[in-house]
């Protein structure tokens, strides 16, 4: 009974080793995106952040996005919600290179908001 609970326990340290050495390659092999808000962007608003036409965050105050994008082209978009000052869109097409960051803070341009590259 004992060594079963050990050949258990070994087997799960073996598989998380595994995962992790999987998810550390796959960031290796794309480029890395961060999308923070301004301080003064807003409180009862959220950013919400798609690639490639789906929704990957929505951003609350004092929210970032850090995530990982494949290499190659992904479009990068960006709109307040809700949206009572009827903001267009933002949008971004980017080429991700492997290893680079790609860093962002969304602002307000007047009545539009923007994301500024960092």
């Amino acid at each position: 009974m004992k060594s079963k609970s050990i050949a258990n326990i070994f087997l799960v340290v073996i598989v998380s080793i595994v995962l992790i050495g999987a998810t550390s390659s796959y960031s290796a092999q794309g480029g890395r995106l961060m999308v923070k808000r301004v301080a003064n962007f807003g409180e009862r608003v959220s950013l919400s952040l798609s690639v490639d036409g789906k929704e990957v965050a929505r951003l609350v105050e004092g929210r970032s996005y850090d995530g990982y994008l494949t290499p190659g082209r992904h479009m990068i978009s960006a709109t307040v919600v809700p949206n009572l000052v009827y903001s267009p869109v933002w949008q971004k097409e980017i080429n991700v290179q492997s290893g680079q960051t790609y860093s962002f803070t969304a602002i307000w341009q007047g009545q539009k908001m923007v994301l500024a590259k960092n």
